[in-house]
């Protein structure tokens, strides 16, 4: 007989990044912790996905194919109130003010360490 191993306890996790390393570096780092990893690369399959699901976290990034990860995080604010987001971001240091404004939980300036992504999210997810 097989027995489900699954936490009641496992969230969530959008990740909205269309760079595939770091999606997969992510993925690898997130995955297994309690944490089921979804990712899409536009904020246009984020809108279908957010559709469907409620996930616990989102990490988003701010240079998207279609837009900018700053200006989405209303709209899924509205839609989850309850979802924490972290935005990621290499480029624009202002972006963080404008993020933590529209509504981000937390703000990650790339290239950041395994550290600062771990106390980011366990700092949301308690």
């Amino acid at each position: 007989m097989k027995t489900n191993t699954t936490k009641a306890t496992t969230r969530k996790v959008l990740i909205i990044e269309d760079e595939g390393d770091l999606c997969l570096l992510l993925n690898i780092l997130l995955d297994g912790k309690d944490m089921e990893v979804d990712h899409v690369p536009t904020l246009a399959k984020a809108e279908e996905y957010l559709l469907q699901e409620e996930p616990s976290m989102i990490l988003l990034d701010n240079r998207l194919p279609d837009g900018y990860g700053i200006d989405f995080i209303s709209s899924i604010k509205k839609q989850h109130p309850t979802t924490k987001v972290i935005m990621i971001s290499g480029v624009d240091v202002a972006a963080k003010d404008v993020a933590m404004e529209n509504g981000a939980d937390a703000f990650l300036k790339k290239p950041f360490t395994k550290a600062e992504l771990f106390q980011s999210v366990s700092g949301l997810m308690n």
